[in-house]
C-alpha cells in the first residue's frame, strides 16, 4: 500500500471490478457481444492488477539488465543494437531482451510466459 492511501489499495479495486464483471455481468449476460466485451475488460483489468503488483520489481530489474548492456533505455539499446555494437556481446542481449519479453508476458498472458 502506498501512503496516504488507504484500504482498498489499487490492486484490491481493481480485483474487485473485474471479480464482479466475471462473476456477475459474464455470468448474466452470457454469449454475445456483451458476454464478449465483458470477457475482454476483464482480462485487461487482470493485465492491469498483474502490473500493479509485479511492475515495479519488473521495472528494477529492466533497469539492471540494461544498465548491465551500459544502456539507459530501450532506444538506446535497439540502436546500438542496429548498429552492430553488441555483435560480439550477443548472448548477453538475447538474454536481456528474452527476461523483458518473459516479464512482459507475465503481465499480458502468464500462460504464455510459463510456456517460455
Amino acid at each position: 500500500m502506498s501512503a496516504p492511501h488507504d484500504t482498498p489499495t489499487a490492486v484490491e479495486l481493481v480485483e474487485a471490478v473485474r471479480e464482479f464483471i466475471e462473476g456477475e455481468l459474464m455470468v448474466e449476460l452470457g454469449g454475445g457481444r456483451l458476454g464478449f466485451l465483458c470477457r475482454v475488460s476483464a482480462n485487461a483489468l487482470a493485465m492491469v492488477e498483474r502490473e500493479l503488483v509485479m511492475g515495479d520489481e519488473q521495472a528494477a530489474e529492466h533497469a539492471q539488465r540494461l544498465a548491465a548492456l551500459d544502456m539507459f533505455d530501450d532506444a538506446a539499446l535497439a540502436a546500438a543494437i542496429r548498429r552492430g555494437d553488441f555483435d560480439d556481446r550477443m548472448d548477453e542481449v538475447v538474454a536481456a531482451i528474452r527476461a523483458s519479453v518473459i516479464d512482459k508476458l507475465r503481465v499480458a498472458n502468464p500462460g504464455y510466459a510459463d510456456e517460455a
